[in-house]
């Protein structure tokens, strides 16, 4: 007998991480810029390294304390570097 074929949820993670990452690098190759463009680039790298830490790294079945951590310098670091970019904005 055949073993029934199915797609473990970390091909759907990582097919997932393909797409935003073809994304933003559409992004890039277009020469697009500007508030709005900048607001997508960083959510969708917010989203791939939250998706990385829980999938990936195993955070999704650790204490919050563990999640609250990551997501927190996941915050700092991306509104740091949305300040950053809102500051040179004339």
């Amino acid at each position: 007998m055949d073993k029934p074929h199915f797609i473990r949820p970390c091909t759907y993670i990582w097919l997932a991480l393909m797409l935003l990452t073809v994304t933003t690098y559409s992004i890039g190759e277009a020469g697009l810029g500007g508030l709005t463009v900048m607001l997508i680039v960083i959510g969708t790298a917010a989203i791939k390294v939250q998706l990385m830490a829980n999938y990936f790294m195993g955070l999704r079945r650790t204490r919050w304390l563990w999640r609250g951590i990551v997501l927190g310098w996941l915050l700092l670091v991306t509104g740091l570097i949305t300040i950053a970019y809102l500051s040179t904005i004339k």
